[in-house]
């Protein structure tokens, strides 16, 4: 790409924090842990590392504030999650919505295997950043929510700042590893805008999974 997105995001990034510091951290990591819009916290937090082993960062500082960060962020993502129950189940002119049934297999699914599900989510890339909204979705305790983000948020947390550390000077060394994210947001904005144009033409419907319709329904209005 001539552009590249993660450049573009690495350089705001390094600004912010290089700005206002460890309220930077803790700002970057809301809207990491919140998801919208993407920030790579692979980027965040190895560069806070970098910052540590500069001595411009006090360690524990940096962790306390990543770490408040990423939790305010998740609970925010969760609370629209669970706020949004209703939104997401209620009849709307494009049919996009979960029936009352799949929104019940949600709530089972997350009632028997929540616990690990979030605790393993907070750990991977890129999942880590949205698995609060089914959390919410599928009305998991907040409590329980709450503890199992917060084990999973500590040991990815800690190792990337360690890792920052240890990089030092050679902290951006890893942002080629990075590089593969434009591909990934090329291809989710392609299927986002294609699985749109078949909905809006009748060829697929809007819930989900989205199912194929047949031809003489592809001129009818979709359902209220």
């Amino acid at each position: 790409m001539s552009i590249s997105i993660i450049g573009s995001v690495v350089s705001l990034i390094t600004t912010t924090l290089g700005a206002i510091g460890l309220a930077g951290v803790f700002a970057l990591m809301v809207v990491e842990s919140f998801g919208i819009p993407p920030l790579p916290s692979e980027i965040i937090l190895t560069f806070s590392g970098f910052l540590v082993a500069e001595g411009t960062f006090n360690v524990y500082g940096t962790v306390f504030a990543a770490l408040a960060g990423s939790m305010v962020g998740a609970f925010i993502a969760y609370a629209i999650g669970r706020w949004g129950r209703e939104w997401i189940t209620r009849p709307r002119p494009t049919g996009l919505r979960l029936s009352p049934e799949q929104l019940s297999r949600v709530d089972r699914w997350f009632q028997e295997r929540g616990d690990w599900v979030v605790a393993v989510g907070r750990m991977l890339p890129v999942v880590r950043s949205y698995v609060s909204y089914p959390a919410g979705f599928g009305e998991m305790n907040p409590t329980k929510f709450g503890v199992y983000t917060f084990l999973g948020s500590v040991p990815f947390t800690l190792a990337l700042i360690y890792a920052g550390i240890v990089l030092r000077a050679d902290w951006n060394a890893v942002t080629p590893w990075f590089n593969v994210f434009d591909y990934i947001v090329v291809a989710a904005i392609a299927i986002v805008v294609v699985y749109a144009i078949l909905a809006w033409k009748r060829y697929v419907s809007w819930d989900w999974p989205p199912r194929r319709l047949p031809p003489g329904t592809r001129s009818a209005r979709p359902p209220p």
